[in-house]
């Protein structure tokens, strides 16, 4: 190798020790909750698809809540505006740790992930737009085909005993971090109902307090939870989507422990560590599986089958999904490779930043939301929840049979990294190479 391409950034190197262990432990949580995720959607449609669909739609749609404080809510609308508050919630503490300790933290280590997410977004609404303006359908739908499911993802992985290297789970990590940025910022911008400017009021309040909590190193559940909750039903009756409050405190909590102080001894994890470590199992396999349970329920009879790709707007999800994906994020990582001289690393082929793209075509949670509040009309909505599920399924099996096909490299290349001859709980590749390959 020359002098020049010694020099040359390395495209999914060897990752940082400390990154790659808080990658490995994001990615642990998400994969178990992954292949809960995948239960929940699976009893989903048998149940809805069987005799006892009735009872499986009166369970959804059954009311409780406070009326007095306007949360006289569904089952069905707990799960989607409550729940995966706590999803958003962990998100926006994994894209401030990537923006201040991770990947994203300058701009030559954000320019990949950032412009094949970006790509990834792009290319799936205009080809979502395309298909369905050429038939003449709603365009309303055009943000559906936008998101990565990250535990979808590896719940497949898993299925299929795929051993993918810490860069390349990384890499998607980043890829879904910066698409869930995309998402709230989508149905923050776009799915806003009438607003009430005396709630939000209130919301920003709270959001603003718990940024001078904060600030002040104020510690303690107890400040924190109930402030929380009271911003979010703030924020839900502001007419703005309640999941909006949840990355926002994310994207508040610190992601740096404090040095020792006057009084005070030095933390170990930072808040958002702290919180992250707390309620991304809850989130992982609990609140994305119930949205899962009450949003996947959808027929898969022939008619709607049919339907599915017969139908504008279904047809444009599947597509936008399926191609979108792939060529947005194989392109956007080429093409950032290409202009900044940047070299792959070389136990890699771009046949392995293929099968990832394809991969990222998976998009279920925040898709499924997205096609709910894109399509208020439930038979419509069932259209393109069907056809999120058709297109998952599809780029997940195109990415299955792509990957494998590089599974033996795949584990020469993590038996590598985890390689510890002196037992000393750092692998050997480490004290090798102490710049963890960058």
């Amino acid at each position: 190798m020359s002098d020049a391409d010694r020099e040359r950034p390395t495209l999914l190197g060897l990752l940082p020790w400390g990154e790659r262990r808080a990658v490995s432990e994001a990615l642990r949580t998400e994969t178990v909750g992954g292949l809960v995720l995948l239960v929940a959607a699976l009893v989903a449609l048998v149940w809805a698809n069987t005799p006892w669909s009735g009872a499986y739609e009166a369970v959804r749609d059954a009311r409780f809540g406070i009326p007095g404080l306007g949360l006289d809510l569904s089952v069905g609308h707990w799960a989607s505006d409550g729940l995966l508050t706590v999803f958003f919630l962990v998100a926006g503490i994994e894209l401030k740790r990537e923006l201040v300790v991770g990947e994203l933290r300058t701009p030559a280590a954000a320019a990949l992930p950032v412009a094949a997410a970006l790509c990834g977004m792009a290319v799936p609404a205009v080809l979502y737009v395309a298909v369905s303006s050429a038939s003449g359908g709603s365009l309303t739908g055009w943000a559906v085909p936008m998101a990565t499911d990250i535990a979808f993802a590896l719940a497949v992985l898993a299925v299929l005993s795929t051993s993918l290297p810490s860069a390349l789970r990384a890499f998607l990590l980043t890829l879904a971090v910066v698409d869930d940025l995309g998402a709230i910022l989508i149905i923050a911008v776009f799915f806003t109902s009438d607003l009430n400017l005396l709630a939000l009021a209130g919301a920003v309040a709270g959001l603003v307090l718990f940024w001078l909590l904060q600030r002040m190193r104020v510690r303690g559940w107890w400040w924190y939870v109930p402030l929380g909750v009271v911003t979010w039903v703030l924020m839900y009756n502001g007419g703005i989507h309640a999941t909006v409050a949840g990355v926002a405190m994310g994207l508040i909590l610190r992601t740096t422990p404090d040095g020792p102080g006057e009084g005070r001894r030095a933390e170990k994890d930072s808040p958002g560590d702290r919180t992250a470590h707390l309620l991304r199992p809850f989130s992982a396999g609990v609140a994305v599986p119930l949205f899962a349970l009450f949003a996947a329920g959808v027929s898969v009879s022939p008619p709607a089958l049919q339907a599915v790709f017969t139908r504008p707007e279904p047809l444009g999800v599947i597509v936008g999904l399926v191609v979108g994906k792939t060529v947005g994020i194989f392109a956007g990582t080429y093409l950032t490779a290409r202009f900044t001289r940047a070299r792959l690393n070389p136990d890699l082929a771009w046949a392995d930043v293929l099968g990832l793209s394809v991969l990222a075509g998976i998009g279920f949670t925040v898709a499924l939301l997205i096609g709910e509040l894109s399509f208020p009309d439930p038979a419509r909505a069932d259209h393109i929840k069907a056809a999120v599920l058709v297109a998952s399924l599809t780029a997940a099996t195109v990415a299955a049979i792509l990957l494998k096909r590089r599974d033996r490299i795949y584990r020469r290349l993590c038996k590598a990294e985890d390689l510890d001859d002196d037992h000393d709980g750092i692998p050997d590749i480490y004290q090798h190479n102490p710049g963890g390959g960058r």
